[in-house]
């Protein structure tokens, strides 16, 4: 049982008068049984929720009740403050600035200086090291277009480098692996669309609104299809790049061979990103087995250095 997802549905029944399982599930991506064990867990917790059943119906703090500041513990109030200042670092704007705010003044004098020593152990910094310049801007953009429902209108580049222009329906930002994403609807293919936003140029919010439709979420969880297509090769490395190979492994994959070098099991699906992976270790790392992915790796370096020839 997430405690954030608990404070979460605390704030929406705040928020809301009243609201039903169906929403409430489908706002945080859990079953409605789930849903059910939640408002339990918050009753047990001294918080009032009343159900109402048949259309119409739905959970609602009860009226007489008047929320306090023993509601959250310290925990709580930590982990609210370390998630909000993750999130501030790249989608700035006075919403956030405000939510920090609010959930600091509903702090007891006496924790504070103990909930700000926690909420420092932990840090989260979403900002890249160096990037794309554009993105910043591009959040802030589709952030208000969001909030407005107003079309956004750019140039998308394809694996291949081909450039289309598109007109999109916003409706969800998203943070996979280090990279920002928007979900939308494309009026050009008529249908919903994941777009990197890396590979987006002119990116311009128009003034036409939508009406906004059935949401689909999307597709974001790719354990099982990885499994199915990930195999284990075997590779020799320099000890100076073990640090990088971490990146993609664990230490348990590594065997030392020698003073200066590691064989390691190493998880590998037959693309072009992970050949690309391979050959960025340069000269420190050599693919000894299976043969035929030795092979392609020649192959690819025979390329690379016939554009020097």
């Amino acid at each position: 049982m997430k405690v954030d997802r608990l404070i979460s549905i605390i704030m929406v029944l705040l928020e809301k008068e009243r609201i039903g399982a169906r929403e409430l599930s489908e706002q945080f991506e859990v079953s409605p049984r789930t849903i059910y064990r939640d408002i339990d867990a918050i009753n047990m917790a001294g918080i009032p929720i009343h159900s109402t059943p048949g259309a119409g119906g739905g959970f609602e703090i009860m009226p007489e009740y008047k929320i306090d500041h023993k509601v959250f513990s310290t925990a709580d109030l930590s982990a609210i403050l370390v998630g909000l200042s993750g999130l501030s670092n790249v989608v700035r704007g006075d919403e956030l600035v405000n939510a920090i705010a609010k959930v600091k003044s509903v702090i007891p004098a006496d924790k504070a200086k103990g909930i700000e020593l926690r909420a420092n152990q932990i840090r989260i910094d979403l900002s890249p090291w160096i990037g794309n310049g554009n993105i910043q801007p591009y959040l802030e953009t589709i952030k208000t277009a969001l909030q407005e429902s107003k079309l956004l209108a750019f140039d998308y580049i394809a694996h291949h480098g081909k450039k289309t222009a598109r007109m999109v329906e916003p409706y969800q930002l998203v943070l996979k692996g280090s990279h920002w994403y928007l979900q939308g609807f494309c009026r050009e293919r008529s249908n919903f669309r994941l777009f990197r936003l890396s590979r987006m140029t002119s990116l311009r919010m128009r003034e036409e609104t939508f009406t906004p439709r059935q949401f689909q979420k999307p597709q974001l969880e790719f354990a099982d299809i990885l499994e199915t297509m990930q195999i284990r090769i075997t590779i020799r490395i320099h000890k100076s790049v073990m640090d990088r190979v971490l990146d993609y492994c664990t230490y348990e994959d590594f065997s030392p061979d020698g003073d200066e070098h590691y064989t390691v099991s190493f998880p590998f699906i037959e693309n072009d990103y992970h050949y690309d992976i391979l050959l960025s270790f340069g000269a420190q790392c050599e693919c000894l087995e299976p043969p035929h992915i030795r092979a392609e790796m020649k192959h690819k370096l025979q390329e690379i250095a016939a554009l020097y020839t």
